[in-house]
């Protein structure tokens, strides 16, 4: 029997690895942000609301295991994939043509945008204009929904 997952409202929903590279720049934004837990002995993560997701990408094997595994457990999940509204990628320019290639693969395979790349912790630049970006796509979703 599965533990229960917690449940979250937040219109972010990140995953940062031990590094915690992803999970300095999110805390730089203005937003309600909730992580997609790092083991497997922790309850999984359900999405309530629509969101945002902040990925970073693996490196190695030419982007073949890009997409951080727990990323795709949770978007395995049908609730929180049908609530997925966008993709912001953080990467590393040294991986060349796999820079944010976890961000670009999850956007083409759930339809959804790849609204924001940035290298690593992001610059105090990428804060603003992630902050600027998410803002003007909820009010404009608020306006059409």
């Amino acid at each position: 029997m599965g533990v229960s997952p917690e449940t979250t409202a937040a219109r972010l929903i990140y995953f940062s690895s031990a590094s915690n590279n992803t999970a300095r720049f999110v805390a730089k934004l203005e937003e309600e942000a909730a992580r997609i837990p790092l083991f497997r002995t922790e309850p999984p993560l359900r999405a309530t609301e629509e969101y945002v997701l902040v990925v970073p990408t693996y490196g190695g094997e030419e982007g073949r295991r890009s997409i951080p595994p727990q990323v795709i457990a949770f978007l395995n999940d049908p609730a929180n994939r049908s609530l997925l509204r966008g993709v912001i990628a953080a990467g590393n320019t040294n991986f060349g043509a796999a820079y944010c290639l976890a961000g670009k693969k999850i956007a083409a395979k759930c339809d959804v945008p790849l609204m924001y790349k940035f290298e690593l912790m992001g610059t105090p630049e990428d804060v603003e204009r992630v902050n600027k970006g998410l803002k003007q796509f909820w009010t404009e979703r608020s306006t059409t929904a």
